[in-house]
């Protein structure tokens, strides 16, 4: 019974709520000096900040892909099938890649880390120097990584295994909080690479080789098998047509060889037939490869993404800088809410733990 009285006894109600948070209001305002004046001092400490803070700078390229749906080849589809060719088999999966996709080739390492290796054409070093050094990375990083000692002019191959983590850290960082790849409206085939970096000119750069890298990329893979069905029908086609060049100039020969021949020594005609023979041989399959090879080249076309740069980063860059007025009003709220904090914490061990 002791201990259930003890139980209602703890239990607050509504009115004993409202009062004690009268008695904290009173006793904050109580206090007000003392919260103005740490209010004050975080807001100076705001518009320090917003003038030492140095700008970022965004770097935006805006570009539109066309993809070709295969739509397109069903009237060939449909002549094709009369000549007995198969168009199926030389046109490219359309599941390869997606408008999704190429937003995600964006952020994989494999295309950060190739563009941090592009040159950068003011200093003529590479772009991974240039950002190690004005976020002073040498300096923050001086006691795990040693960077005097890393070649970053090196092929990718060559790279230590110390070379590979500084690269696959710095394409975190930039993924994380520089790169942002959106598409401004979900149904249109836009899409939107932007870097922000301190430094005005590796945004630039950087933005425009990883958009030349990344698209470079998706068109070669786009059409890989479409470029491998034209290479393999191309080289086949000049294969047969050195055989039919062979027959014919060996039918050549022959002809020249029996100027009159006997029209009773039918044994003496048996090569000229053979030669006959092939060359319509070589002749009927080198039409057909000629007609698979065009419809091929129809196919490339067809399957080679369409992409167009709308818009790209041209100087001066769009600047992001933390306004006096916004860091004057974030620090002062934010100093008025810690000085609270810290009175109400104090009174609450003066109020339990000292008077125990």
């Amino acid at each position: 019974m002791a201990e259930q009285k003890h139980i209602i006894d703890d239990k607050i109600t509504f009115g004993e709520l409202i009062l004690r948070f009268q008695d904290w209001i009173r006793y904050f305002k109580s206090k007000w000096k003392f919260i103005f004046i740490i209010a004050t001092i975080a807001g100076l400490l705001g518009l320090l900040a917003s003038w030492v803070k140095k700008p970022r700078y965004t770097a935006d390229t805006t570009f539109v892909i066309e993809e070709s749906s295969g739509g397109g080849m069903g009237g060939l589809s449909g002549l094709a099938s009369l000549a007995g060719i198969n168009l199926g088999s030389l046109e490219s999966g359309s599941g390869l890649f997606k408008g999704e996709n190429i937003m995600e080739l964006y952020r994989s390492d494999n295309m950060l880390i190739s563009t941090l290796l592009s040159p950068f054409k003011e200093e003529g070093s590479s772009l991974a120097e240039r950002y190690i050094s004005f976020h002073e990375l040498d300096q923050k990083w001086k006691e795990k990584v040693d960077f005097e000692r890393l070649d970053f002019g090196l092929p990718r191959q060559q790279f230590s295994v110390q070379q590979d983590s500084v690269m696959k850290e710095l394409a975190k960082m930039i993924r994380e909080g520089e790169l942002d790849v959106s598409k401004p409206d979900r149904k249109l085939s836009i899409i939107k690479v932007g870097i922000t970096s301190k430094d005005e000119h590796f945004a630039k750069e950087f933005n425009e080789k990883l958009v030349e890298n990344v698209n470079r990329f998706y068109s070669e893979t786009k059409t890989k098998k479409t470029s491998e069905n034209l290479r393999i029908l191309q080289s086949q086609a000049d294969s047969v047509r050195k055989v039919l060049d062979q027959s014919l100039l060996s039918y050549a020969q022959l002809q020249d060889n029996r100027p009159n021949p006997n029209p009773l020594l039918q044994s003496a005609g048996v090569n000229i037939k053979k030669q006959q023979v092939d060359i319509q041989v070589a002749t009927s399959a080198y039409g057909e490869i000629i007609k698979n090879l065009e419809v091929a080249k129809i196919s490339h076309r067809n399957n080679s993404p369409l992409i167009q740069v709308i818009d790209e980063p041209i100087y001066p860059l769009r600047e992001t800088r933390l306004k006096w007025y916004v860091g004057l009003v974030i620090g002062g709220i934010a100093g008025a809410f810690l000085a609270i904090f810290y009175l109400y914490i104090t009174k609450l061990y003066h109020a339990n733990v000292r008077r125990h």
